[in-house]
């Protein structure tokens, strides 16, 4: 098994905050031409095609043991299901307000880590959460006003990729990260097909299935792009560090989707919900000076250690 390296974790998870907003915008775009069961499909196939070249040049190993391939098979429902709920959100709420609002999973990833693989949380990390959460439904107000309940939307996404990378954290240390996703976007193909199949006999436009443009599979690519990138970096960042340590990182994001969202979609939020943002945003920024200094601190403990054994002998 790896051994933790928190820092390496972090600049992951910094790595998945810069691309993930990106692959949000082109979700937003081709959202409001294309049926939701199709993006799904299509997002999962790009992924499965970008990964096949490792798969079949033996690069990469993809064969999971049966505890792996069952909670392998969680993780892609909580993923068809997070993914799903934030690209149905992303039509209704600005996209900087969307992320910002799933911003009560830290609390919810703390909560879970500590209870169910007992993590060490502490108190000072534990209150910057908790502040986090605060500032995350101070965004909630002005969206769940203007658009009512799409609104809680980013919510289910929190909860959902809380459990996401709950199960990530407890399978990565024995399983591929490439391996692992690619096996995850064949099982994801296998789940949305049957209903994208029977979505051709029944008048359900959720699943119905679209002829795109050269224009629409250029963004359908982008968001396969970005999202199979940007969730490899956070299975990375689970491999080296625990959730705990790396979730609340994601803050991060807020401004940066924030940034794109007004340059793609001249998106400018609430000043609420800009108080609320920079609340999570400084909570965030707190976890990681608080982790930064605590890896100080211990190779000086290391040293030390075998000093004051010697002193004793």
């Amino acid at each position: 098994m790896s051994a933790d390296r928190p820092l390496l974790g972090i600049a992951l998870m910094l790595g998945f905050c810069i691309v993930a907003p990106i692959g949000d915008a082109f979700a937003k775009l081709i959202g409001q031409t294309m049926p939701l069961g199709a993006m799904l499909f299509l997002r999962f196939l790009v992924q499965v095609i970008l990964l096949f070249p490792f798969i079949a040049l033996g690069v990469r190993p993809w064969r999971l043991s049966p505890r792996a391939t069952w909670f392998c098979f969680l993780r892609t429902l909580l993923h068809i299901t997070g993914i799903g709920f934030m690209f149905t959100a992303l039509q209704y709420i600005p996209l900087a307000d969307a992320i910002a609002i799933a911003f009560v999973l830290p609390f919810i990833n703390l909560l879970l880590g500590r209870l169910l693989l007992g993590e060490d949380v502490g108190i000072m990390r534990f209150a910057a959460c908790l502040v986090g959460f605060l500032g995350t439904l101070l965004v909630v107000q002005p969206s769940f006003a203007a658009v009512g309940w799409p609104a809680l939307l980013p919510l289910g996404v929190a909860v959902t990729f809380s459990f996401f990378m709950l199960i990530t954290r407890h399978i990565a240390q024995e399983t591929d990260p490439i391996g692992l996703q690619f096996v995850s976007g064949l099982m994801a193909l296998g789940l949305l097909l049957p209903p994208l199949f029977l979505g051709q006999f029944v008048s359900l436009p959720i699943v119905q299935w679209p002829s795109p443009s050269a224009y629409e599979w250029s963004l359908i690519i982008g968001v396969g792009i970005a999202g199979t990138l940007a969730h490899l970096l956070m299975t990375w960042s689970l491999r080296f560090a625990p959730s705990a340590t790396v979730t609340p990182v994601q803050y991060v994001e807020i401004p940066l989707a924030g940034l794109v969202g007004l340059l793609v979609f001249a998106d400018w939020p609430n000043p609420l919900a800009i108080l609320g943002m920079a609340v999570t945003i400084s909570a965030g920024l707190f976890i990681l000076f608080v982790e930064r200094a605590k890896h100080r601190r211990q190779p000086a403990n290391r040293q030390q250690q075998p000093a004051r054994q010697t002193a004793a002998e």
